[in-house]
């Protein structure tokens, strides 16, 4: 099921898009669950192989507009300390100065700036990613996964997606040279998104 529907017409008179009633319900404000979201990312490192690691702590609000989604927009805080690649030394390393140095910098945001369907469930959002002191324009390429209602009466959406960044382009450059040629962490950097929101209770 798309999130927003659009019919074009072949008549000369141009139509307004027909809005599927249940979709347009999803209207709304929803609050990112970080219990059941996951925020992530895949590196190369040695270049043979992937290190996988998340961000435990995050938050963010989701505005979704079911009649027309260029008006839909995201807003996502991570904690960059909550990194975890399942190797403490590792995890102390990012969050050191050689990486994220999160004692200064203790957030990695995201704020929307658009958002266009691009065609079935298939959405992108473009807006501002601040690492450090850095911020530059990101698009994720999402997929819808659809809404339910959970057991508690929650009304749900879920999203995933990815994005590829090159690290060296918000200042993360730290790297050791191999001796068989070669780096010990690539510059390019997979982020990966798996979102449930809840949708805010109307305003009494």
């Amino acid at each position: 099921m798309a999130l927003f529907n659009r019919k074009s017409s072949a008549t000369a008179v141009t139509e307004a898009p027909a809005v599927d009633p249940a979709l347009a319900a999803l209207t709304g404000t929803y609050t990112v669950d970080p219990a059941h979201s996951s925020i992530g990312f895949t590196v190369r490192h040695a270049m043979v192989t992937n290190v996988r690691g998340s961000f435990g702590e995050h938050e963010g609000t989701l505005v979704l507009d079911g009649t027309d989604p260029a008006n839909s927009s995201a807003s996502i805080d991570v904690k960059i300390a909550s990194v975890d690649t399942g190797i403490t030394d590792r995890d102390g390393h990012l969050v050191s100065g050689d990486f994220f140095d999160a004692e200064t910098f203790p957030l990695m945001t995201f704020r929307s700036t658009k958002a266009e369907q691009r065609g079935g469930d298939a959405y992108r959002i473009t807006g501002d990613l601040t690492i450090k002191d850095v911020t530059r324009p990101l698009s994720i390429d999402l997929e819808f996964n659809g809404s339910a209602t959970d057991v508690y009466g929650n009304e749900r959406v879920g999203f995933e997606g990815s994005a590829d960044i090159l690290r060296s382009d918000w200042g993360l450059t730290w790297n050791a040279a191999l001796e068989t040629g070669g780096v010990m962490v690539s510059d390019k950097v997979k982020l990966t998104f798996d979102i449930s929101a809840i949708k805010a209770a109307p305003a009494a």
